[in-house]
């Protein structure tokens, strides 16, 4: 699977542990985020990573910032982008079962880099359940 991946300075370590462990998986990762830890605006790395989807370079993406807030409000501003903040694997999961979220934010500042990988293993793990989720779907 083609993964695009964003984050700001707060997320570098989690960008990089999570890129190791889905190119482990063999998984290809576009890195669209900043490299190191100067303080950069989130919002650049948000709408690459929409961009890549739109443009069907990724089929889902990364988002990582301190709150996970401001990264998932920008990649959400793009009509085809549905953005779930996730802190455990569980809201992960239901993302995707129940919202077919393309994309998934991390709070850098409220995880542990481990909860981290967990999380996104579970999102690109878990198919989305349709039924009477696509109903809703449609609506957003």
């Amino acid at each position: 699977m083609n993964i695009a991946i964003g984050n700001d300075h707060a997320g570098v370590a989690y960008k990089q542990a999570i890129i190791t462990a889905l190119q482990a998986q063999g998984h290809q990762v576009l890195n669209c985020g900043t490299d190191t830890p100067e303080s950069v605006d989130y919002p650049d790395f948000g709408h690459a990573v929409a961009r890549a989807i739109e443009e069907g370079k990724a089929q889902v993406g990364i988002v990582i910032c301190g709150s996970g807030n401001g990264i998932a409000m920008t990649v959400n501003k793009h009509a085809s982008i549905r953005c779930a903040l996730c802190w455990t694997k569980e809201i992960a999961a239901l993302a995707r079962a129940h919202n077919d979220a393309n994309v998934v934010s991390i709070p850098a500042r409220f995880t542990a880099i481990e909860q981290a990988v967990a999380i996104v293993e579970t999102f690109l793990a878990t198919p989305f359940e349709g039924g009477r989720h696509q109903k809703r779907v449609c609506k957003i």
